[in-house]
């Protein structure tokens, strides 16, 4: 089947359909040359024997003349011919009796004025119009007829040759497209041999460089507002986690203030393991080591970590496992990412469970809280989008009295980085409502 989106196909089906509009051209003005020629010709002949006949019979309301011309005064004529007839030479096919029995011929016919009287000049054109009658005309009809088959065998020609033609110049003009392709699809290392053709693909050849030029100038600059910020925010956290370690080597082993310089090593160590995970991502996938990596130890981890976010709800959570499943990834990506969905399924649910479940194809979270409204979904993955906006965009009471005292915190970019992460490690990132209220999320990992 023609594929009708290649830009080839188009040039030679647009080839083919100007040679078709061409053929008709043609065909139309050989239609018309010919009828017009014949019409010149019946007509002069007529004249020719309207005169004849006068000087021979006289005034007649009908002239006969063989084979099959018949002229009529205007009052003598059929009523038919007289409804018809007019100055220009007009044709009908009309039943004529043979021997044989009936049979179709045409008929030429023409109104002509003449001192004042007006006459209707017929001719019978049939099989037995013969050479000597009326040579010129038979001569006519004969090449009328070579006429006609050196046209279609010129139309035939014709579409096929365009049909050949579009083929070669087609690989000829889309040969440009294809060196650009090529050269985009290498990496740009022959990019350059075509930004110097004064062509299309030329103008399109220097503005890919151009626009390769900033996109590269662009992620160089990231790369290493990544790699300072990283490196500048790393200092001053290993001087809090210190300073964090000599507090807590001075207080007793009792002392209610342990718990905040726990919390405060644990949220610097959180920290750097963030920045880090956000500095992986900066890296080109091909280029980071994938150490086998316990999906239930990390899981673990995070549901530890963030339980202080179901201090004050009636929350259980679980995680089910039937064995250990491990997966070939970064452990601080992985961290981040499953960690991102445990947060926002602790924050948005008050009441009832959060469970996440491992097999050997994903890991699922899962739990009963607000859900995701309809509206926000085209935007679930946007960067700066929660849901706690969208019911207020909305309008809508969703949250109830105690839901709105604890007023969920967060910036937007959870499930935006989570997918990133996806996308990154190639993995997969799934969202379902679930039938009782809440949602479900799964990440597929290879």
């Amino acid at each position: 089947m023609l594929n009708i989106d290649s830009i080839a196909n188009k040039f030679r089906l647009s080839y083919f359909i100007f040679a078709l509009l061409l053929c008709a051209a043609f065909v139309s003005i050989f239609l018309y040359a010919e009828s017009r020629i014949e019409q010149d010709l019946v007509k002069a002949r007529l004249l020719q024997q309207l005169e004849l006949s006068q000087e021979k019979y006289g005034a007649q309301p009908i002239y006969v003349a063989e084979p099959g011309i018949k002229i009529y005064r205007y009052d003598k004529a059929p009523t038919s011919l007289q409804a018809i007839a007019n100055d220009t030479v007009q044709e009908t096919s009309v039943t004529v009796n043979k021997e044989s029995g009936a049979g179709h011929a045409n008929l030429h016919l023409f109104a002509y004025t003449q001192d004042g009287q007006t006459y209707i000049l017929t001719y019978l054109e049939n099989t037995e119009m013969v050479m000597e009658n009326y040579p010129v005309l038979a001569i006519f009809e004969h090449l009328e007829d070579i006429f006609a088959d050196t046209l279609k065998v010129a139309v035939i020609l014709s579409l096929l040759i365009a049909a050949i033609f579009s083929q070669l110049s087609s690989k000829q003009i889309i040969k440009p497209l294809l060196d650009l392709k090529r050269a985009v699809e290498t990496d740009h290392h022959n990019l350059s041999d075509l930004t110097h053709l004064p062509s299309e693909v030329g103008v399109l050849a220097r503005a890919i460089d151009e626009k390769n030029h900033k996109l590269e100038q662009y992620l160089k600059r990231e790369q290493l507002f990544t790699g300072d910020v990283s490196h500048e925010l790393r200092t001053p956290l290993t001087i809090i986690m210190g300073a964090s370690e000599v507090l807590a080597s001075q207080l007793d082993a009792d002392s209610h203030l342990n718990e905040f310089t726990n919390r405060i090593s644990t949220t610097a160590k959180e920290t750097s393991e963030i920045i880090t995970a956000l500095l992986l991502l900066s890296r080109a996938p091909e280029k980071l080591d994938a150490p086998q990596t316990s999906i239930n130890n990390i899981a673990l981890a995070e549901m530890q970590r963030l339980k202080y976010l179901l201090r004050y709800k009636s929350v259980t959570c679980q995680i089910i496992a039937e064995q250990e499943y491990s997966a070939y990834v970064r452990p601080e990506l992985l961290k981040m990412a499953l960690g991102n969905l445990i947060k926002n399924a602790f924050q948005y649910t008050d009441d009832g469970e959060v469970t996440i479940t491992i097999d050997d194809e994903k890991i699922t979270v899962t739990d009963t809280g607000l859900g995701i409204p309809e509206a926000m979904m085209p935007l679930l993955y946007e960067r700066f989008e929660r849901l706690e906006s969208q019911y207020k965009d909305e309008q809508t009471i969703l949250l109830s009295e105690h839901e709105t005292k604890h007023k969920v915190e967060g910036s937007g970019l959870g499930l935006s980085i989570v997918q990133r992460i996806m996308s990154h490690m190639g993995w997969q990132l799934t969202h379902q409502a679930n039938r009782s209220g809440g949602s479900t999320f799964s990440i597929y990992y290879k």
